[in-house]
C-alpha cells in the first residue's frame, strides 16, 4: 500500500479554493488562479494537491476544476462537511494506517513519539513534526481523531468511532 503524505495546509484554505472555483464558474487556470488569491504558486499547488487528495476537484491540463463532490460539499452545512471531509480522509491510506495502528493500541490511544515513529517509518524521507501536526489538524477538523496536547495523547474520536469506547 503506497502512503502519500498530506500537503500542509488547513482545512480553511481548502475550503476558501473551493469557494473561489466555485466563484469562478467553477474552473479556472493555476497561475491565473495564484495571482487572484495572492498565493505563492508552491503554496496553491499545495492546497489544490489536498482538494485532489479530497476529491473535491482535478487539475487537467493546467486548469483546477471544481468536481462534483467539491459543489456537494459546499452546499452542505458545517456538519455534514466535516462528515464528508472524514469519509474522505478515511479512505487515504495515511489515515487508514494511522486508525488501524491507534486500533492495535491498548484502547484506542497512543503517545505523540509512537505516532511519530509510525509516521517515520510510513514516509522516511519527510518531516514527521509537520505531518503530525496537519494529521492532526484535519483529524480533528473531520472528528476522526482526537489530540491532548498536554498529555500529546493521539486517539480516535468517539463519535468517529462509537464502537471502540
Amino acid at each position: 500500500m503506497k502512503i502519500e503524505p498530506l500537503p500542509q495546509v488547513t482545512a480553511s484554505k481548502v475550503i476558501g479554493l473551493l469557494e473561489f472555483l466555485n466563484d469562478q464558474e467553477g474552473k479556472e487556470d493555476i497561475y491565473k488562479l495564484a495571482e487572484l488569491v495572492r498565493y505563492e504558486v508552491g503554496e496553491l499547488l499545495s492546497v489544490i494537491k489536498m482538494g485532489e487528495m479530497l476529491g473535491f476537484a482535478e487539475t487537467p491540463n493546467g486548469d483546477v476544476v471544481l468536481l462534483d463532490l467539491g459543489k456537494k460539499f459546499l452546499k452542505c452545512k458545517m456538519g455534514k462537511r466535516k462528515l464528508l471531509i472524514r469519509e474522505r480522509l478515511s479512505k487515504l491510506n495515511l489515515f487508514q494506517s494511522l486508525i488501524n495502528f491507534l486500533k492495535t493500541s491498548e484502547n484506542g490511544h497512543l503517545n505523540r513519539e509512537a505516532i511519530l515513529d509510525e509516521l517515520s517509518r510510513y514516509l522516511p524521507h519527510e518531516d514527521v513534526e509537520c505531518l503530525f501536526k496537519t494529521v492532526v489538524s484535519w483529524g480533528r477538523f473531520a472528528e476522526l481523531l482526537g489530540y491532548n496536547p498536554d498529555t500529546e495523547v493521539l486517539y480516535l474520536d468517539e463519535e468517529a468511532f462509537p464502537q471502540e469506547k
